[in-house]
């Protein structure tokens, strides 16, 4: 099982079998402290080369324990990552970035030492060591583990100054993490020839492809930004109402936090548009064609507008950050909470509490985008930011919980998300190009506001994948590798705040002019711009059998529509009430009399009492409220393609296969997809039912069906029956697939 006990992190890119190569040429290998005569050793070792700039600081031979079978080889560590080289391993050429064993500085999330039964010391940075390591406990913060035992005789000073290596290089990465990222060149790709996967959103015509493929003909693509002078955090391009100009958008603009105004997410093919944007900015005085021009782009066409409190049951960043913190610790394999109460514990963390939220509040944003064309607006409700305590709440400048809902909203009511390809143009347009502070909310730069909102949200994507095993076209373990991504110094795509940050690092503007070229189109001659390496480069980290496995086996290509085919409004989107405001808050639409804060802002059109709500608390009595009223338009069936995940109790599950990779006693019966996974699993349940099956009668013999027949004829239901049974796991998929398999003889000795 090449995936469940251990992850992977993906950081080093391959070069000669020698130690003193990095990738830009010069010598990067550092000596100081070594043993000479070990030194062909860690030749052979290091058969990869050095990202630019990084430098061995010490190294030293160990066996990885925790496994099995245990494996020897070095310890290495260097100023961007720390890595464990079996003995005889070398990298693949195929997978150049591919390795199993390397853990990023900034991935490190506790770091402990060990000298016999009883001595352990947890290590901090600038903390000394008090004795010669015997072994050495490092606790990545995606839940991996990674144990070395060091080698004796006369080999302790390479233990001691590994170890005090490991806290040093922690303690200086911490303080200035500013990694480049690998250009394509270095990772032995022409930039040139190679193409990036899916759009990357640098371009105007990508924008304008992705417009065309949504339907969305009442928008255009912006180019207000294209120098980030209105919003360093927006992308260079966006949609705005074709009808507004650019000149209105700049100003409108600047009446919301960080320059993030109404612009729309995601067009649903029904016709109603969903809109994200930062909060108001109340203590602004915008004239009144600054109004005019917020209500014309917050209405977006449309006369029913819901204005979505995105802070409202949902937690803050700092309860993220616990609950994340807390999680980590309950999952480390020292973990003190007895076994008879881990499950108490679990729930003490309240990160499925916050899953629970999430997929909660987007379920009901979805009923409102599929049951009637309107303007469905994402923002902190501007009621709300008249509170004096509003200014510490983290999501005025529409950066995370925002991209959260309306990633989920779109894989919860669009088949064409749930691909493969769609779901990574999502997180790359909903995330990525949308500024996400992926730096600063995963910890790298060390500040205070560390809150991994995108990890939460992975989360939630596993929860939707294990309830609807046959909607969603990738697998659990691109979801993983998703997961494992996130803190890896390779590529630039989780690695920056702003886009604005990421095309300047990748050298995609001049400083004083702010000529941006994009990554991968060819660049004018005399400019440095060098195309990076995207995460969604998989082939750069994976072998085509791992990548194999991204693909769900039970997905059923039916549930997704052609894109190609032209879109038309399905019977069940009914019109909204004329020139209506909502606000969404707590399960229930409550009637908004304007759209803005400000004083000056003319009131809309009183809503009739017939259009008043009833107080909704969950997506099952939203959705009743929504397709019920008025009541001469009767109940109507869901609407094809949208999903209504369940939220109550053991609905929402551990994902066991990443929190506890730590603690590979949990991974058996976590076998990956394949053929021989299901052999195995096969020939395990052959050998319970020859133990299990009741033995008959010599007179009855000729009557009664040998089992091991039945299971050989039975063995394409079988593995039919496992793609979907996916949703299940461990114990539980053991059982469902014997009562399975018991049943199904029993049909056959009839």
């Amino acid at each position: 099982m090449w995936w469940g006990g251990r992850g992977q992190s993906f950081n080093i890119a391959p070069q000669k079998v020698e130690p003193d190569l990095g990738l830009s040429g010069p010598k990067s290998v550092q000596r100081t402290g070594m043993l000479e005569p070990r030194s062909c050793q860690l030749s052979s070792h290091l058969a990869s080369g050095c990202l630019p700039g990084e430098q061995i600081l010490a190294w030293a031979p160990g066996v990885r324990k925790g496994l099995e079978p245990e494996l020897p080889g070095t310890l290495i560590c260097t100023n961007v990552r720390v890595t464990f080289q079996p003995c005889g391993w070398q990298r693949s050429q195929e997978t150049p970035l591919s390795s199993e064993y390397d853990f990023a500085l900034v991935n490190i999330g506790r770091l402990e030492a060990v000298n016999g039964l009883s001595r352990v010391q947890l290590l901090r940075p600038g903390s000394p060591l008090k004795f010669i390591p015997e072994e050495i406990l490092i606790h990545g913060r995606d839940f991996r583990l990674l144990r070395v035992a060091f080698e004796s005789g006369g080999l302790e000073p390479q233990a001691f100054q590994v170890t005090m290596a490991i806290v040093q290089a922690r303690a200086r990465s911490s303080q200035a993490q500013q990694y480049a990222g690998i250009p394509l060149s270095k990772a032995g790709q022409s930039s040139g020839s190679r193409k990036p996967p899916i759009p990357l959103l640098e371009t105007s015509e990508d924008w304008e492809t992705e417009r065309k493929k949504q339907g969305a003909k009442g928008w255009r693509v912006s180019t207000v930004n294209e120098r980030f002078d209105v919003a360093t955090s927006l992308p260079r391009y966006f949609w705005v109402p074709k009808r507004t100009l650019d000149s209105e958008v700049r100003r409108a603009f600047g009446h919301f936090h960080q320059g993030r105004g109404p612009r729309l997410s995601w067009h649903h093919r029904g016709g109603s548009d969903l809109l994200r944007c930062g909060g108001f900015y109340t203590a602004s005085d915008p004239n009144k064609e600054d109004i005019r021009a917020v209500e014309s782009m917050l209405q977006a066409g449309h006369s029913d507008v819901v204005l979505v409190d995105t802070v409202d049951e949902l937690p803050t960043l700092a309860d993220v950050q616990l609950a994340h913190l807390k999680l980590r610790a309950l999952c480390l394999p020292d973990s003190s909470a007895a076994e008879e109460k881990w499950l108490s514990a679990l729930e003490g963390t309240r990160w499925l509490d916050y899953v629970r939220s999430c997929l909660r509040k987007a379920s009901d944003i979805s009923v409102l985008v599929t049951s009637r064309v309107r303007s469905i607006v994402l923002q902190v409700s501007w009621p709300l930011l008249l509170c004096p305590f509003s200014f510490f709440h983290p999501e005025r400048g529409d950066r995370d919980f925002n991209g959260l809902l309306s990633s989920l909203v779109q894989l919860l009511s669009a088949p064409e998300a749930r691909t493969l390809l769609g779901f990574q143009s999502l997180v790359q347009r909903e995330w990525v190009a949308a500024g996400h502070p992926f730096l600063t909310r995963l910890g790298v730069t060390g500040a205070s506001e560390e809150a991994p909102v995108f990890l939460l949200f992975v989360d939630c994507v596993w929860q939707l994948l294990q309830q609807f095993p046959a909607e969603f076209e990738f697998s659990e373990f691109f979801l993983l590798a998703l997961h494992d991504s996130a803190r890896v110094p390779d590529t630039l795509t989780f690695l920056r705040d702003t886009p604005w940050e990421r095309g300047k690092q990748s050298g995609q503007f001049n400083s004083y002019t702010q000529i941006y070229t994009p990554g991968y189109s060819q660049t004018p001659a005399g400019n440095s711009a060098n195309p990076q390496l995207s995460v969604w480069d998989w082939d750069l980290r994976y072998s085509s059998e791992q990548i194999l496995q991204f693909h769900n086996p039970g997905y059923d290509p039916e549930h997704c529509p052609d894109s190609l085919l032209p879109r038309q409004q399905p019977s069940f989107m009914v019109p909204g009430p004329p020139n209506s405001v909502w606000l969404f808050s707590r399960g229930a639409l409550t009637p908004l009399n304007q759209l803005c804060p400000w004083r000056d802002s003319p009131s809309l059109l009183a809503v009739s009492s017939r259009w008043l709500p009833r107080p909704a608390i969950s997506s099952e009595s939203l959705a009743d409220q929504e397709w019920g009223l008025p009541s001469h338009w009767g109940a109507c069936p869901l609407p094809p393609g949208l999903l209504l995940p369940g939220y109550l109790g053991p609905q929402i599950k551990l994902w066991r296969r990443c929190y506890l990779r730590g603690r590979p006693e949990f991974q058996k019966g976590l076998s990956a997809p394949t053929i021989s996974g299901l052999q195995d699993e096969l020939s395990h349940l052959q050998e319970l039912l020859r133990k299990w099956t009741p033995r008959v009668s010599p007179e009855d013999h000729s009557k009664k069906r040998d089992p091991n027949t039945i299971l050989s004829q039975s063995v394409e239901i079988a593995v039919f029956f496992m793609g979907m049974a996916e949703g299940v796991r461990g114990e539980g998929r053991f059982c469902l697939i014997l009562q399975f398999f018991l049943s199904w003889s029993c049909c056959l000795s009839f």
